[in-house]
């Protein structure tokens, strides 16, 4: 095996099939070792690997949360399609940091998506504040005799005529509100597994709503009672877990009814603020871990190490194996750190399923040691 330096990170080279027998067991350690030596950043490069079995699999699994144990990366270079294709047997595929080459793996290491998040919040909000100075009053669609009823006490004006391109520019108004929420969805992950989709998906569609609500009501004081009305007797029965989300929901509706309303250059400055204060609020928060055991018994002397373990890195679990008992059945027990909003149900669902021959999944906090 080879070792070389490329910028911050150590590329690995194996020039011998991964299976177990020594190769794979090898490669677990030096891999351990170089972490507990300080390295931080690994890639493996498998262009020289002829095939890989389920003791490779099971080293790369464990190197990966190890790696993730101590805020480090592993990435995979240059696997062969036989080797892809164990990895797409065992489910673990989409879980490593897979690329064509190693040069591909190193430049990948940029935080691409933090980038054009960035780009493109910097845009939709540059473009927002633009158009709304620019263009107050055809965004807002209230001309002159709409600001003579508004401030005129009572006094009559003639009927309004619409602009030729008013639907375009309202409809303009909800492109612009889903296109908040996306930015907005793409910077707050909204708390809870089995919820997490939906819930990102209602934060867009409440900031189009805010802005549709807007556009429908104008200057009528009873669309604005009728829409109230109409409202109250919508019934939310998915309760939220977390204050922050809610929070963010009644923002993000401000955020629309500003679209709506076609003061974009207010709902471009307020996006921008709102972005930049939840990534300030989550740099500073420290959410910890959640410490679970967790006790894994399968049928048979055979414990399936590999699918368990390949569960615990899909979810992005860090583990660590602590017992093990054999008797009729075997028993595997793991000392894990979870992110707190990971349901241990869907976790338990996934661990039993596949035809792993897992058999029961109990958690428990673990007990603390008495000095």
């Amino acid at each position: 095996m080879s070792n070389r330096a490329i910028g911050e990170r150590l590329v690995l080279s194996p020039l011998e099939p991964l299976i177990a027998g020594g190769p794979a067991e090898a490669f677990e350690r030096h891999l351990r070792q170089l972490y507990q030596s300080g390295y931080r950043n690994l890639i493996v490069d498998l262009s020289n690997v002829p095939a890989i079995d389920s003791a490779g699999i099971r080293a790369l699994v464990r190197a990966h949360t190890t790696a993730g144990r101590i805020d480090g990366t592993l990435r995979i270079a240059g696997a062969r399609p036989d080797v892809v294709r164990v990895m797409e047997l065992t489910h673990l595929a989409g879980v490593f940091d897979m690329f064509d080459s190693v040069d591909a793996a190193r430049i990948a290491a940029l935080p691409w998506r933090t980038i054009r998040i960035a780009v493109a919040g910097a845009v939709l909000c540059t473009a927002l504040v633009w158009a709304g100075l620019k263009w107050p009053v055809e965004l807002t669609g209230i001309g002159e005799a709409a600001e003579e009823i508004l401030a005129g006490g009572g006094k009559k004006a003639a009927a309004i005529p619409m602009h030729p391109f008013q639907p375009f520019i309202e409809l303009l108004k909800l492109v612009v509100a889903s296109q908040i929420g996306l930015l907005v969805t793409a910077i707050h992950q909204p708390a809870g597994r089995e919820r997490g989709r939906a819930m990102e998906q209602a934060q867009t569609l409440l900031c189009v709503s805010g802005a549709m609500m807007m556009i429908i009501i104008g200057n009528s004081l009873a669309r604005a009672f009728g829409i109230a009305g109409a409202a109250s007797i919508i019934r939310f029965r998915t309760p939220v877990d977390d204050p922050k989300d809610v929070t963010i929901l009644f923002l993000l509706m401000g955020l629309g009814m500003s679209a709506g309303l076609g003061a974009f250059a207010v709902a471009g400055l307020g996006t921008a603020f709102l972005c930049i204060a939840l990534i300030a609020l989550e740099r500073m928060s420290s959410q910890k871990a959640r410490v679970m055991s967790v006790e894994i018994m399968a049928s048979g002397r055979q414990f399936p190490s590999t699918h368990v373990e390949g569960v615990f890195v899909r979810n992005h679990i860090v583990f660590e194996p602590r017992e093990i008992s054999q008797s009729d059945d075997v028993m595997v027990k793991y000392h894990t750190w979870l992110d707190p909003r990971t349901s241990l149900e869907d976790l338990s669902l996934q661990l039993m399923t596949d035809g792993a021959g897992v058999k029961s999944v109990a958690w428990e906090h673990p007990k603390r040691e008495r000095p």
